[in-house]
C-alpha cells in the first residue's frame, strides 16, 4: 500500500478578525504543532495552493487560529470555509512506534489470524479511551472493531493489512 505523501491536520471553519485569519479544527492529536508549521497547502480543484503561516494565535477551546500569507480580508479568509489544511509527510511529526496515522489506516483490508478476509477500514472513530476501526465487511455490513492490543494482533503498512483476533462475538 502506497503512503498518501500529504496529511491532514485540520479544516478551516470560519474567518476570524478583519485581516484575513481563519479559525481551525485541529484534526490532529496535539493542536500544539501548528505552532511549528511554516507552510501550509490547500487543495482546490485538484490542485495545491501552498501558503506560509505567519501567525498562530488560540483560541479558549484550544482552536487555532492561523494567518495565511496573501489572505489578506475576512472576504477572502470566508473563501475557504470548510477546505482542509494539508501539510506534506516529510513535515509530520514522527510517530512511537506502534502508533499511526489516520489516513493510513483507512484502506487497509482487515483479516482474521487465519488469513480470512474481513472486510476494509472506511473510518477511525476517537472514543477518547481508544480508537475505534470502522470495518465495511464483505456483506457490506459494518462493523466496530476496538483499536486494542487483545484485538488488532498487527498492522501492515507495506502490504495493506491489518490482521485481528475478533473478540467473541464481534463478528
Amino acid at each position: 500500500m502506497k503512503e498518501k505523501k500529504h496529511l491532514t491536520v485540520g479544516k478551516i471553519m470560519s474567518s476570524w478578525g478583519v485581516r484575513g485569519q481563519v479559525k481551525v479544527e485541529p484534526l490532529t492529536d496535539d493542536p500544539n504543532r501548528f505552532n511549528a508549521l511554516h507552510e501550509v497547502f490547500i487543495e482546490f480543484d485538484g490542485l495545491n495552493r501552498f501558503y506560509c503561516i505567519e501567525s498562530v494565535i488560540f483560541l479558549k477551546q484550544h482552536f487555532p487560529v492561523l494567518k495565511l500569507e496573501g489572505v489578506n480580508s475576512r472576504r477572502e479568509a470566508d473563501k475557504l470555509k470548510g477546505y482542509y489544511i494539508n501539510i506534506q509527510r516529510k513535515h509530520a511529526v514522527k510517530l512511537p512506534k506502534g502508533r499511526y496515522f489516520i489516513c493510513d489506516i483507512t484502506g487497509l483490508n482487515v483479516v482474521d489470524e487465519h488469513d480470512e478476509l474481513i472486510g476494509t477500514v472506511t473510518d477511525v472513530i476517537k472514543t477518547g479511551a481508544n480508537d475505534v476501526y470502522v470495518v465495511e465487511a464483505k456483506n457490506k455490513k459494518e462493523i466496530l472493531i476496538p483499536a486494542i492490543k487483545q484485538v488488532v494482533k498487527e498492522i501492515d503498512l507495506e502490504n495493506g493489512i491489518m490482521v485481528i483476533d475478533p473478540l467473541e462475538g464481534m463478528l
